[in-house]
């Protein structure tokens, strides 16, 4: 009887995902460093923030580039894969994207705590994505003054309902006035409002400093709110945010819907 040999097949090992995707990220800077028409990469998203990458995560990647034609750049965006995800832009749209009054000012967080990877322009980039990355005093305190009128019409809106039993329209409400609170909070700290994704640990890793604006004390109150519209956890929350925005300057808007609030009992 004539015996096989044959060694045993080995089961094909997938590769680490993440050493893959750091691969094609460093393979991915060396080719941009060598093309003239780019002038700039910034690394964003998870990969740019200590502890938050998962195995999922890919590299999100701002290609600046000269301000040349659109079709010049077609090269660039063929590169996008699974583990590259490339948002390319001439030099004049990144001077304006994410600042107020651009399309995309929704994107501004994406340049908190990014990662300048390659700027050939003597730190002309890495200048912009601090602009970016930060709020004026003056832009803070307009940005806080108009999202705390806002708020507080969520706010009266929703404990109004309250007191006449309409649970629903309460609840709806109380989570509509959520981003307000949140955008009020940050900007009262002349800081960007984070993505949902980040917001922990944004007050784990870079707190606001107060212990009523810590990740555990805060979080649980903003997911009561939005799973229910608590009244009582509204109110409190409410009374701290009050606080701070009369510290911080707001007190002719915080008085300016005082009678509305004091026939609620608030």
């Amino acid at each position: 009887m004539t015996r096989d040999l044959t060694p045993p097949a080995v089961p094909a090992v997938s590769p680490d995902p993440s050493t893959a995707a750091q691969a094609d990220l460093d393979s991915f800077v060396d080719l941009a460093a060598t093309d003239p028409t780019v002038v700039g990469l910034v690394l964003s998203g998870s990969q740019a923030r200590v502890g938050m990458p998962t195995i999922h995560s890919d590299y999100d990647i701002y290609v600046v580039t000269q301000d040349c034609p659109p079709t010049a750049l077609d090269h660039l965006r063929a590169l996008r894969s699974g583990r590259l995800d490339l948002t390319v832009m001439p030099l004049a749209d990144f001077h304006a994207h994410a600042l107020p009054g651009n399309p995309q000012d929704w994107d501004r967080y994406a340049f908190v705590h990014c990662r300048v990877l390659f700027d050939r322009l003597d730190g002309l980039v890495a200048d912009l994505v601090r602009e970016k990355a930060s709020l004026r005093s003056d832009e803070a305190w307009e940005m806080a003054d108009r999202c705390l009128d806002a708020y507080l019409n969520a706010y009266y809106r929703s404990m109004k309902s309250h007191r006449d039993a309409r649970p629903e329209a309460a609840h709806l409400d109380a989570a509509e006035g959520l981003p307000y609170l949140v955008t009020l909070l940050f900007a009262l700290h002349e800081r960007v409002r984070p993505y949902n994704k980040y917001l922990r640990w944004e007050l784990e890793r870079h707190p606001l400093g107060q212990p009523q604006w810590a990740a555990d004390r805060l979080m649980p109150r903003i997911q009561r709110i939005a799973s229910d519209g608590d009244p009582h956890t509204q109110k409190t929350l409410f009374a701290d945010l009050m606080q701070a925005a009369r510290q911080g300057g707001h007190t002719s808007m915080v008085d300016s819907w005082e009678s509305h609030l004091e026939q609620l009992g608030s």
